[in-house]
């Protein structure tokens, strides 16, 4: 696939620190409840840490008991991409940034209870959020 923001690892780890290189770029998974965000309840956007791509509105933000902020739907289609992800053993599907490329977690057809049935499983390191003006 190829993304309309491209860097090369060294440019990338320039912007990022360790942990979010490791996860953004190199799809690793933060441990579960410990990110800042999975708590987080205001209204506002998540958007993707590494390029500022707007992904969720927190209006589709809900608990699910997993350990990570978990969405309904993003906030537009084309704002992320997805990959067949095989590893671990099992048929996982990857979510990542439409504009970067970068890894942001995985979307699951077990969001019961939403409007759309899914559970956007989201790394909070891959996430920046900015609350709405009040």
């Amino acid at each position: 696939m190829t993304y309309e923001i491209e860097r090369t690892d060294e440019q990338w780890r320039e912007i990022l620190n360790p942990q979010e290189f490791q996860v953004l770029r190199q799809a690793a998974t933060e441990r579960p409840w410990t990110g800042e965000l999975l708590e987080e309840a205001r209204p506002g956007v998540y958007s993707c840490r590494a390029c500022g791509n707007e992904l969720f509105k927190a209006e589709t933000k809900f608990d699910a008991g997993c350990g990570w902020p978990s969405f309904w739907e993003p906030l537009r289609p084309e704002s992320v991409k997805y990959l067949e992800d095989d590893s671990l053993g099992m048929r996982r599907v990857e979510v990542l940034c439409a504009k970067c490329g970068s890894h942001l977690g995985h979307v699951f057809p077990d969001g019961f209870g939403t409007p759309t049935g899914d559970r956007y499983c989201m790394n909070s390191v891959s996430l920046q959020f900015t609350p709405n003006a009040e």
